[in-house]
């Protein structure tokens, strides 16, 4: 007998809980990522950085800026996810790819538009570990950190990096979101896959590895841009022809820690998401 709850479809703010839960675990891969981009000399691995943290700043420096990322998954992933489901409800669930890689595209953009002023504080945040402490901003939680911008440096500079995180939210919601649906369908097209875990699993680590491909030149120009002094790039196209001056691997630093951090936090997202949908989502006619 086949489980009734498979029916189900999601809430639109699941996403947005779901990407929360997920970046609770996740975080540490995400602080060491922004380190490691915003970095524009030297080299140094994934692990002598995080030895480098944990002795100077101690385990808990991992979870810098923990809040600002929560934040962020509140307003950026809560949108995207939320357009996204609506909209997919809306055009039917079989509909084709194309559709909805047009509307996550677009329910990327908004999402990515509208969760710039956490994303900015996030990091910085973030980045605060690897600066001596005469020069951190030393931020006390996400909010206060959105006050500070706001009176110090103008409202304008809450959105500063809003067009490269438009354009990576954009790229990431169709990765990560129009993808995992296709290849879920496309899985659960054979005989050898059931809507259960292990689908989930195998699709979202797929979404993941499309999603960090797609996205990782538009996050490393983020990161700078939003990390950047004001005034310390005339526009996009500087920040672009000086990160170029690492030649083209320089638009994926930090890519292995990217995949690390997208990886598990697509995979976690996605298996949260689903287990929300299938014991608390709403019956499919009732949607209808």
């Amino acid at each position: 007998m086949s489980d009734p709850r498979k029916n189900r479809v999601s809430r639109w703010y699941f996403g947005g809980m779901a990407s929360a839960g997920a970046a609770c675990v996740t975080h540490p891969l995400d602080l060491l990522k922004v380190t490691l981009q915003t970095q524009q000399e030297g080299k140094i691995s994934i692990v002598r950085l995080t030895g480098k943290v944990i002795r100077e700043q101690g385990v808990l420096a991992l979870y810098n800026g923990i809040s600002a990322s929560l934040l962020r998954q509140m307003t950026y992933s809560t949108t995207r996810f939320g357009i996204y489901e609506v909209g997919k409800q809306s055009i039917g669930q079989d509909s084709g790819f194309l559709a909805k890689i047009t509307l996550a595209g677009s329910a990327g953009a908004a999402g990515g538009l509208v969760g710039t002023p956490a994303d900015m504080v996030n990091v910085r945040m973030q980045n605060d570990v690897k600066l001596p402490p005469e020069s951190r901003r030393n931020y006390k939680n996400a909010i206060d950190g959105l006050f500070r911008v706001y009176r110090e440096e103008g409202f304008r500079r809450l959105f500063s990096g809003a067009t490269t995180a438009t354009m990576r939210g954009f790229m990431m919601t169709i990765g990560q979101i129009a993808f995992y649906d296709q290849v879920k369908s496309a899985l659960l097209s054979t005989e050898h896959f059931e809507d259960n875990p292990k689908t989930h699993f195998v699709a979202s680590l797929a979404a993941g590895a499309i999603a960090t491909t797609l996205t990782q030149p538009l996050d490393v120009l983020k990161t700078r841009s939003m990390n950047a002094k004001p005034g310390e790039f005339k526009g996009l196209w500087d920040l672009f022809l000086y990160t170029a001056k690492l030649g083209p691997l320089g638009f994926f630093k930090g890519y292995i820690p990217a995949f690390v951090r997208l990886g598990p936090h697509t995979i976690l997202t996605f298996l949260l998401l689903e287990q929300l949908r299938l014991n608390f989502g709403i019956d499919k006619q009732k949607s209808a």
